[in-house]
């Protein structure tokens, strides 16, 4: 199934591409996501007039998601948990955490834009990657200390 795409999506294109996904992909994620609409001639020449519109809110969404980035980059994130003698973690910090230290400090970020390849288990200082865009990503420093009793 041949669809145009209406924003960019890494794995596939960017937009305004014409790529061919499984038709199942297609029909139940990407059209009813309004992300890709199929690759008709009416709808081709739709996509063209709307070609415009959808790269400048392509472009402000990008700059709107610097600046957020360059935010995100001054904060440093203090998480207390509970540690055993060894100063291992019990349990251990994972984005959820992340998510709910960023909201306490004015930041609203989906847990699912934290990428993190394993979940933090020692003290310390530590980073993890927030996707707020397809082209940007912004580093967060986390500072995992223990609770106090």
């Amino acid at each position: 199934m041949k669809v145009i795409l209406t924003e960019e999506i890494p794995s596939l294109g960017s937009i305004g591409s014409v790529v061919d996904v499984a038709p199942g992909y297609g029909r139940n994620f990407l059209i009813p996501q309004g992300k890709a609409m199929e690759a008709t001639k009416g709808n081709i020449a739709r996509f063209e007039q709307q070609r415009a519109r959808l790269l400048q809110q392509y472009a402000k969404g990008k700059s709107a998601a610097q600046a957020l980035a360059e935010r995100l980059e001054q904060i440093t994130l203090t998480i207390a948990q509970r540690v055993g003698e060894s100063e291992r973690l019990y349990g251990s910090v994972t984005n959820v955490h992340i998510a709910e230290a960023l909201a306490k400090a004015g930041v609203e970020i989906d847990r699912k834009k934290i990428d993190m390849p394993e979940p933090i288990k020692t003290l310390g200082s530590h980073e993890a990657v927030v996707k707020l865009h397809p082209e940007v990503k912004a580093v967060v420093k986390i500072e995992v200390v223990p609770e106090k009793a």
